[in-house]
């Protein structure tokens, strides 16, 4: 019985080390198309502002790719399911969460900007985003205020 939770802990090592692998590749193919963009428009000759725009939010989306891709290699396969406390647990979930709030916080600024440059009337979508941002940081605040109780 012993052998086999072994070889399970191996195969989902190798599944999450798999998954990283091909997200961090997605993430950085994300960036250097968002470069090969601005690169082309610059050479073309065709509106920078827009293809930098499309940069930062393929960058912004790339990064978080990356780091959800580093987050899941260090927590799922490097690290010892055995060592993990309650407290290293949630202290890995609120990396995890602040990436996705940074993520979106970056995303919704630049929808704002976008939306400010083309037409005003579809500024909703991307504040209703940028509100959602901040509802996932408080919702970060309680949830630390409240499981720091727990801690004590």
């Amino acid at each position: 019985m012993d052998k086999l939770k072994i070889i399970s802990d191996l195969m989902g090592r190798a599944v999450y080390g798999l998954i990283s692998l091909s997200l961090g590749i997605i993430s950085l193919t994300m960036m250097g198309v968002a470069l090969w963009d601005i690169w082309l428009s610059v050479h073309e000759r065709t509106l920078l502002v827009a293809a930098l725009l499309n940069a930062i939010g393929l960058i912004v989306i790339g990064m978080a790719v990356f780091d959800v891709s580093k987050f899941l290699l260090e927590e799922e396969v490097f690290s010892s399911s055995a060592t993990k406390s309650p407290a290293k647990q949630r202290g890995a979930l609120l990396k995890f969460l602040v990436i996705i709030a940074i993520a979106i916080s970056l995303e919704s600024l630049v929808f704002v900007f976008d939306a400010g440059t083309k037409d005003i009337t579809t500024l909703i979508y991307p504040t209703f985003l940028l509100i959602s941002s901040v509802f996932v940081v408080v919702g970060l605040g309680v949830y630390q205020r409240l499981t720091r109780d727990d801690e004590k």
